[in-house]
Formats: C-alpha cells, sequence, structure tokens
C-alpha cells in the first residue's frame, strides 16, 4: 500500500495543481504568466506542483478587501438565455415589425401592379403581347 502511495500522492498532486492553475485567472498567477506555470506543472511534475501551491499563485486578498477574481465575478454580466432576455426579445419584436413593413410594400407594389395589368387587359392585350397584325 505504501509503494502505491509513492506514485499515487505525486500523481494527484499534479493533477490537482494543473487544474488549480487552469482554473486561475492570469492576474491572480505571480512571478510567470499562466502558460509557463502549466509547463513547469506538467514537465517538472514532481516538485513543479509544489512550487505552483507555494509561489505560484496569489493567496493573500489585497488591501481592496476582495481577489481580482472576485472583482470580475462581481462585475461580469451574467449570461441570460434569450427566452428571459429582454434585450433579445425587444430585438425579435423590432425585426418583426420591419419584416411586417417590408411584407405591406411588397404587397400593395404587387396590388398596383395587378391594377396596372387589369387596366392594361381592358384597353386590349397585356403589356407582353405583340401587336396584332394589320391588315
Amino acid at each position: 500500500m505504501l509503494r502505491a502511495l509513492i506514485y499515487l500522492l505525486p500523481l494527484a498532486l499534479t493533477i490537482y495543481a494543473f487544474i488549480d492553475c487552469l482554473n486561475t485567472p492570469e492576474d491572480e498567477t505571480k512571478h510567470l504568466p499562466k502558460v509557463a506555470w502549466v509547463f513547469i506543472i506538467l514537465l517538472f511534475w514532481i516538485v513543479g506542483p509544489i512550487v505552483w501551491l507555494a509561489a505560484g499563485k496569489l493567496r493573500t486578498a489585497p488591501a481592496g478587501g476582495g481577489t481580482p477574481s472576485e472583482w470580475h465575478r462581481a462585475h461580469r454580466q451574467k449570461w441570460v438565455a434569450p427566452d428571459d432576455n429582454p434585450d433579445f426579445l425587444k430585438s425579435l419584436r423590432d425585426e418583426n415589425e420591419k419584416d411586417e413593413s417590408v411584407l405591406k410594400d411588397w404587397e400593395a407594389d404587387l396590388r398596383r401592379r395587378e391594377e396596372e395589368l387589369k387596366r392594361q387587359d381592358g384597353e386590349g392585350g397585356t403589356p407582353g403581347d405583340p401587336a396584332p397584325p394589320k391588315g
């Protein structure tokens, strides 16, 4: 059992540090960019996770009272489903009204053309028919 623990403990620590590093916002990493920390954790899988946990992440709250990630969570606009989003529903309504006005204009144009065709039929022939031969 102890022999298995010798292999499982560093593996578990590496997995924990890797996931912790990936979930940490970029502005909370110390000394190196987040990509460099990921490589350190994966390449030096025994020492890398310990270094990450000791020196890689900002662990104390700044003087402002909250961590940067808390600030981001508080000021991030929350995603709303389209059914519940009033702006989206309003845009659909506006688009529907615009489509209806285009449809009404199109129907009015069709009626006008039909009336012209009826008038021309009454005067004799359709506009596309060739003139009857004289004589």
